[in-house]
């Protein structure tokens, strides 16, 4: 058994597949068959508090499938923040403050007692859609990742780009409107980051005072849906955004297809018409031509599937 960890800003999920389940192959057209649970986590939790929850919800989901801790073999965590490759150390850009600079591979490893890799949550997401979703047999394409932290995974000819550091696809810190004086300071210290306008966290802010109270993604999505005016302002607004953002990748990479996931992805139409059509004012004309926007196929699975499947490489290329 293997288990891919996803870490979020609220939240951590967990899933476990068997080696030699016939479907774990890297050639099997859906993801493998699998436990996965979920719990909720506070904001700005640390690496204890996230370890601890993740070793609990793995002995439940093996107590689940009747399989002793000892047939765990490997792990994989993905993080809302860049990771570099050579350390396993968690970049300071990242949304979770309790995990900056902690080399998180070796945690762990030591918690669980297996070999464990760290990566990005947006690359994995990344692979997993490249696998089983919506980037099959795509050679180039990109994988956006809206949430709480706003992060993007690249296919270049069709393989999994990370950069030589690991942390390709950072387009939450493209600056969109860095000469604005009074834009908001990103958590990576610069003014006018994509992240601080379509955060989660952000946009759901927005309308909190016109609903007297707090608001989740799925409240605001319904009530868009509704036709609710300021909802629906907000969203184009988003997408819009987002659109602008990603010209410069579609002018530089031509991608065939732009993958949304993460929360905001719920929106649907509501994100990705204003997105598409910011995008296609920004770019070079052309190279959005063959451009396809669509909705992530795994939803907010991506990234815990995406660490199960690096975990399954792992695991079968091991010696």
């Amino acid at each position: 058994m293997v288990a891919g960890i996803d870490v979020g800003h609220r939240h951590l999920r967990v899933a476990l597949a068997d080696v030699a389940d016939p479907s774990a192959a890297a050639g099997h057209p859906g993801p493998p068959g699998r436990s996965e649970l979920r719990a909720d986590l506070p904001d700005y939790h640390g690496v204890a508090e996230g370890l601890a929850t993740a070793a609990s919800l793995i002995d439940e989901a093996l107590a689940q499938a009747g399989v002793r801790r000892e047939a765990l073999r490997g792990a994989v965590v993905g993080l809302p923040a860049p990771v570099d490759r050579a350390t396993g150390a968690v970049g300071a850009s990242g949304v979770l403050p309790g995990w900056i600079g902690v080399p998180v591979a070796g945690r762990v490893s030591e918690h669980l007692g297996v070999p464990s890799w760290v990566d990005n949550d947006a690359t994995l997401g990344t692979l997993a859609e490249q696998r089983w979703g919506a980037l099959r047999e795509v050679r180039d394409g990109v994988f956006l990742k809206l949430s709480d932290g706003v992060g993007a995974g690249l296919v270049l000819d069709g393989r999994l780009y990370r950069g030589p550091d690991g942390t390709a696809g950072e387009i939450g810190h493209v600056a969109v409107d860095p000469g604005d004086r009074h834009a908001a300071v990103c958590r990576c210290g610069h003014r006018g980051c994509l992240e601080t306008v379509v955060s989660t966290r952000t946009v759901t802010a927005l309308l909190e005072p016109l609903v007297g109270g707090p608001l989740t993604v799925a409240e605001m999505v319904a009530l868009a849906r509704d036709g609710d005016a300021p909802a629906r302002r907000v969203l184009a607004d988003t997408g819009h955004h987002v659109g602008a953002a990603l010209a410069g990748f579609c002018t530089v990479l031509t991608p065939r297809r732009i993958v949304v996931g993460g929360e905001l992805a719920q929106a649907g139409d509501l994100l990705l018409g204003p997105l598409h059509a910011a995008l296609e004012a920004a770019a070079l004309p052309g190279t959005t031509r063959t451009a396809d926007v669509v909705v992530a196929e795994l939803a907010e699975h991506a990234p815990v599937l995406g660490a199960l499947a690096l975990a399954l490489d792992r695991a079968t290329t091991a010696p």
